[in-house]
């Protein structure tokens, strides 16, 4: 998968150092990745929610942040749709951002 765009996790870990390593991990993990359904991410990621329009949304450092990516399987590519804490999260429609 082609994740657009690291840069928009790199601002993230800038202001929350804690979760540097795990979206790094994330990052090289998608990378690798050659997902073409829900299904196969919910393999690699049991905890992960599957939600409307491609979305995906993946807990980070136990679930304290949230990232919503939404995903073109017959592209491969991963555009990362929201990085925030969960109270941010909670403010937001994660099927229309």
């Amino acid at each position: 998968m082609r994740v657009i765009s690291k840069r928009v996790l790199r601002d993230f870990w800038e202001v929350h150092d804690d979760a540097k390593e795990a979206l790094k991990s994330w990052y090289s993990e998608t990378e690798k990745s050659k997902w073409s359904s829900p299904k196969e991410i919910k393999e690699e990621y049991a905890k992960a929610s599957i939600i409307g329009d491609s979305r995906v949304v993946f807990n980070i450092c136990g679930n304290k942040y949230r990232l919503i990516v939404k995903i073109n399987y017959s592209r491969h590519w991963a555009f990362i749709r929201f990085i925030g804490t969960h109270q941010e999260y909670d403010k937001i429609n994660s099927e229309k951002i």
